[in-house]
């Protein structure tokens, strides 16, 4: 386990660009789906990854858990660089990092019964034992609230938010330190939603294990997270503790985000100021100089149009924010 006050994981400027072809003459082209993002995630903590669609979460989620190489940068876990260990420390590793997808029933086998699912991580790591692994699986089944006798079923035979308990259950076979959740509700009805992120929330504190979560919803974000941060076209563009950021945005497009939060009260829904951005997102294939936000920002300035702004102290401790114009 890691030692208190250490970094579990450390992104460090960390880049990925995809070749693909475009138009019908299959012209080659590079899609820059994360550009150079620096991100710390503490032990036992919950960091937030919030952005529209296509803003590179997942992808920067799948560099983080080693499925994809960055093509700049790097990414240590307590200290060790990912990218430079070999294919069995890999394997090690993945005992301690653990992925919960969006959609369970694309992420289960259906034709693996519960406890098939459920062993395969101990006999893939060496570590199945008859009764040991027997008692396991019946108390990660306690844990995520099914019963015992799910484990003779296939996940078929289960609604969509029991099978995202058995990804839980799954993902939790081997008491891993961090656990990237990758939207982890979007394939769910909403009243099943609730449920399966506080369960999440439930056992990461009782497990004191490091999360990251992504979501395009930043309720659930700063439901779930102690830190967050704000990905546009490919750049994380602000970070902060959760409720800074939600109270006092710095970030014109992180204001723009949470101006399209509902509110619950019908009076003040009414009554406050909605921000309404124009254009359409940033191509990853045809980024914009400057800052990836200017074409749609109504505070845009001139250097904003040709200067990349860096992230910069904005706000409450600990908040960052690449913007030239935010105060």
């Amino acid at each position: 386990m890691t030692s208190p006050g250490t970094v579990l994981l450390d992104v460090d400027g960390v880049s990925k660009t995809f070749n693909a072809r475009s138009g019908g003459l299959g012209r080659r082209i590079q899609v820059a789906a994360v550009n150079d993002v620096d991100l710390k995630i503490e032990p036992g903590e919950t960091f937030g990854l919030v952005g529209e669609t296509g803003s590179g979460k997942s992808t920067l989620g799948r560099i983080v858990l080693g499925l994809e190489a960055p093509t700049r940068g790097s990414v240590r876990f307590e200290g060790k660089s990912i990218g430079a260990m070999s294919r069995r420390q890999l394997k090690q590793l993945r005992r301690r990092m653990q992925v919960v997808f969006q959609d369970p029933y694309e992420s289960l086998n259906p034709y693996m019964t519960v406890r098939e699912i459920l062993e395969e991580p101990f006999r893939v790591h060496g570590l199945y034992d008859s009764e040991r692994t027997s008692a396991r699986l019946g108390e990660l089944l306690d844990v995520v609230g099914l019963p015992r006798a799910a484990l003779r079923r296939t996940s078929t035979e289960f609604s969509g938010g029991q099978q995202q308990r058995l990804a839980i259950a799954r993902s939790l076979t081997l008491d891993p330190d961090l656990l990237v959740a990758d939207e982890p509700t979007a394939a769910l009805d909403v009243s099943i939603q609730a449920q399966i992120l506080n369960l999440m929330l439930d056992i990461q504190r009782a497990r004191k294990m490091s999360m990251l979560l992504i979501s395009h919803n930043l309720l659930v974000v700063r439901h779930m997270s102690a830190r967050l941060g704000v990905m546009y076209a490919g750049r994380i563009v602000e970070t902060g503790f959760s409720e800074d950021v939600y109270r006092a945005p710095k970030h014109p497009y992180t204001m723009a985000l949470l101006s399209a939060v509902p509110v619950a009260n019908p009076r003040k829904e009414r009554e406050r100021h909605r921000i309404k951005v124009t254009g359409e997102a940033a191509d990853p294939a045809s980024l914009p100089s400057g800052c990836p936000f200017h074409p749609r920002c109504w505070l845009a300035e001139e250097r904003c149009r040709t200067t990349r702004p860096e992230p910069r102290p904005v706000g409450a401790a600990g908040q960052l924010v690449a913007c030239h114009v935010a105060t």
